[in-house]
Order: C-alpha cells, then sequence, then structure tokens
C-alpha cells in the first residue's frame, strides 16, 4: 500500500508558555514554564494535481494554534483534584491541595484535560488541528494525522490518529 503525507517543523511552530505537571502519586512540580515547539504530520490521498495538501494553508493553522496558547498560563480544567475558578472581578483561582494561585483571567487558559502533559497538548494540538482543516479544506480527507509537542529538546509527546476505514463515510 502506498501513502503520501507532508511533515511540517517550522521554527515559529512554537509557543510559551507555564504549567505544572500533577504526578500519579499526588505530588505536583512548581509552577514553570516552557518553550514548547510543534510538529505535525498528515498523510492523505494525493489530490489531482500531486499533493496531500499546500503547505501554505496548513502552516497558518498551526501558527494560529500556537499563538492561541502562546504567554498563557495552562491549567487543567479537568483533573479530579485541582479547581479552577474564574471570578466575577476577572481573576482566576487556582486551587491544588494546599497551593493557591490567583491570575488574571487573560493571562489563564483552562484546557479540557487532566494534566498538561507534552502528551495532552499533543492531543489538543492534534484533534483540534482535524477540526479546523476540517472545517476550512473540505475537500482534505486526512488518513493519518500526527501532532507532537516538545516541552524540551528531545523530549516530546506525540497523538496519531489513523482514520478507520470503517469510518470514512
Amino acid at each position: 500500500m502506498e501513502h503520501w503525507s507532508i511533515s511540517m517543523s517550522k521554527e515559529d511552530f512554537k509557543f510559551s508558555a507555564a504549567h505544572f505537571l500533577i504526578f500519579p502519586d499526588g505530588s505536583a512540580e512548581r509552577l514553570h514554564g516552557h518553550n514548547y515547539r510543534v510538529y505535525v504530520d498528515v498523510a492523505a490521498v494525493l489530490c489531482e494535481h500531486g499533493l496531500v495538501a499546500d503547505f501554505k494553508l496548513v502552516k497558518p493553522v498551526i501558527r494560529e494554534m500556537c499563538a492561541e496558547l502562546d504567554e498563557h498560563w495552562l491549567v487543567p480544567g479537568k483533573h479530579p483534584v485541582l479547581e479552577a475558578v474564574r471570578r466575577p472581578d476577572g481573576v482566576v483561582e487556582v486551587r491544588y491541595k494546599e497551593r493557591y494561585y490567583a491570575a488574571p483571567e487573560e493571562d489563564v487558559i483552562i484546557m479540557q484535560m487532566n494534566n498538561i502533559s507534552a502528551e495532552n497538548l499533543a492531543t489538543w494540538f492534534g484533534r483540534e488541528l482535524r477540526k479546523r482543516l476540517d472545517e476550512r479544506f473540505p475537500d482534505l480527507r486526512v488518513d493519518h494525522l500526527m501532532a507532537a509537542v516538545e516541552e524540551t529538546l528531545g523530549q516530546r509527546g506525540e497523538y496519531h490518529f489513523t482514520l478507520d476505514e470503517r469510518d470514512d463515510g
């Protein structure tokens, strides 16, 4: 079986964000930040012009997603113990066990995940990119998509999506 893909890892596919990771034993890292890098592979059937997708169309979508997260504190909104509450005065309060944080609402993104890990961020990028590509380019049928988020050089989480032929309607 033959297949084709495009791979993208541009210098500007990056975002800086703060987080802390919560470990299975309940301990947590201190609040800190990373300069994250994003990598994407998209596989699809070649179009009549011999392209999987036009790089010029996909790259702005990835840059847009990076910009949305850039210079924010990323907080897990689905962790069973951590609580994040938006106050009426425009402040987000975050409580995890004995820890208490308060930050301006515009500096915080509460993400629908249970932990802010490289793997979960890669999952967010992969799923959100698929959604945006589907909305903007309805003729593009993505057969496989890989999104990776690198938090430090040589250390990254990856998300893989493969179209199940049974779901191909």
